[in-house]
């Protein structure tokens, strides 16, 4: 899975496999979580916004099912 980064202050990179749809959040602090049933423009949007951390709590952690992976 192709991992972008992106300019946050806790956020590191984040990526998405289409074919499962499952994203992959990995944060600064070495954390990486995975993220089940997600729509790709949801990701592409965190990537694009000018505030991806904001973008990420608005969109993606608390509307999806998540586990800790790393």
């Amino acid at each position: 899975m192709l991992m972008v980064s992106v300019q946050s202050s806790q956020l590191q990179s984040i990526g998405y496999d289409s074919e499962t749809r499952q994203a992959h959040v990995l944060f600064k602090n070495g954390a990486l979580y995975e993220y089940d049933a997600v729509e790709e423009d949801v990701v592409n949007g965190i990537i694009s916004a000018s505030s991806p951390g904001q973008a990420f709590l608005n969109s993606l952690k608390f509307g999806y099912e998540y586990r800790r992976i790393g």
